[in-house]
């Protein structure tokens, strides 16, 4: 419950934490949080409002659930919201984002209401960002989750034939990693919960997510960062620079890891090109197998858009609208 009440705090108030703390034992950064990023976005664009939590009439919920136990002393939780009744759903596990370092769950709690009612079980996951665990805790994490979803879809109505993957900013990049990685060994030998279960999924929506880790802007701004006396999201995740350790870098970009077996995929991309790195050529490789993508850009948008109205509703209606086409 305390840590609850800190996350509530931090997202009407703001920051009021330094940015590194330790909340139940487990170092967090606080840095990234909607009221603050609504202050910073209201200041080019004051129309802007932050969309709250609203659970629809027809939707019930079940938070704080356990779905994995990665040590002794540590548990991960995820929240389901699905239509009120006795009915089997498509599922869409949804990942927040905030440079695999910042953020939690509760950034998804609003976009998972909405599409829950229009007929989808939809689950924001935590996993362990890179204050506790540096990559790849948090793919294995999120592989433990899917195969959570499949272990316990009796008891949630979750149709295992159609499972999509969804995720913003950092989220979008473990989305469409997993996505890509569909029938693949990457990671999954590591991971111990529910092995009688897969971790594919049919379908992935990757909102303003990186494809490519390896891109010559990226990691020229990871050299920037350097040069400032500062540490990239990406490096802080990595633990190591390109140069320390190629392959790192390269097993966490999904452009590499098209095959056959990788899901089709739909990005929604705010209208700042450096969060779209490496997505052209991964539709590219997608295509090479006929895999099909679609592509969705917000006009004059800055990069956390999908937290703010006007374009909640907008990025909701794409999601869905996608869902629906793919299942």
């Amino acid at each position: 419950m305390r840590h609850l009440f800190i996350v509530v705090i931090f997202l009407l108030v703001g920051s009021v934490l330094p940015a590194q703390v330790i909340i139940d034992g487990i170092p967090r950064d606080t840095s990234f949080t909607v009221y603050n990023t609504y202050i910073k976005e209201r200041k080019k664009r004051p129309y802007i409002k932050i969309v709250r939590p609203h659970l629809p009439d027809n939707v019930i919920a079940k938070e704080g659930i356990i779905y994995s136990r990665p040590s002794a002393n540590r548990s991960l939780h995820l929240n389901l919201y699905r239509p009120d009744d006795k009915k089997k759903y498509p599922a869409l596990l949804m990942i927040h984002g905030g440079g695999w370092s910042s953020g939690d769950l509760s950034l998804q709690i609003p976009m998972a209401q909405q599409i829950a009612a229009k007929g989808y079980v939809t689950i924001p996951v935590e996993y362990r960002l890179s204050p506790e665990a540096l990559y790849p805790a948090a793919v294995n994490d999120l592989k433990t989750a899917l195969r959570w979803m499949r272990a316990n879809a009796d008891q949630y109505g979750i149709d295992t034939t159609r499972i999509a993957i969804s995720g913003c900013s950092a989220g979008g990049q473990l989305a469409t990693l997993l996505g890509v990685t569909n029938g693949q060994e990457t990671n999954e030998t590591v991971i111990e919960e529910y092995p009688n279960h897969t971790s594919k999924v049919q379908a992935v929506i990757n909102i303003d997510g990186v494809s490519d880790l390896t891109t010559k802007e990226s990691l020229d701004g990871v050299l920037d960062a350097i040069s400032k006396n500062k540490v990239s999201a990406s490096l802080k995740w990595f633990g190591a620079t390109y140069e320390e350790n190629k392959d790192l870098w390269i097993e966490a970009s999904p452009v590499y890891w098209v095959t056959k077996e990788s899901a089709p995929v739909c990005f929604i991309n705010s209208s700042i090109p450096r969060f779209h790195g490496g997505r052209d050529e991964l539709i590219e490789k997608l295509a090479e197998y006929n895999i099909s993508t679609e592509i969705h850009s917000l006009p004059d948008t800055p990069h956390p858009f999908w937290l703010f109205e006007p374009w909640f509703e907008p990025t909701v209606k794409y999601m869905t609208d996608y869902l629906n086409k793919v299942f």
